[in-house]
């Protein structure tokens, strides 16, 4: 699989609230960071609480890329989501980096 479709295989398991499927496709070791700035998570124990906790509270939570750019194993979108179809919403840039068939880092622009 290229780093798009794993990064597309991500986005459809989030928006399927498919926790073990999201998590399938993050290295074991991932980071999950602020672009420049805090690492938000580390460890796919540490994701994996995280969108556990995402999905159960916002059962209608939904995300759609914007716009994909690809060079190699970095993956680019601009995502907007939705907690629910009256909000609350969202939009950030995110930088996906893919290592060995899985994510192996993500950063967040907001």
């Amino acid at each position: 699989m290229s780093a798009a479709d794993i990064v597309q295989a991500q986005f459809d398991a989030y928006n399927a609230r498919d926790l073990d499927a999201f998590c399938a496709t993050y290295a074991d070791d991932c980071i999950i960071a602020d672009l420049n700035g805090a690492v938000v998570q580390s460890g796919i124990t540490a994701i994996r609480a995280r969108y556990a906790k995402t999905f159960s509270e916002n059962p209608q939570n939904r995300a759609w890329s914007i716009n994909r750019m690809v060079l190699g194993d970095v993956v680019i979108d601009h995502e907007k989501g939705e907690r629910s179809p009256e909000g609350p919403f969202f939009e950030a840039l995110v930088l996906y980096t893919v290592k060995n068939g899985r994510i192996a880092r993500v950063d967040f622009v907001k």
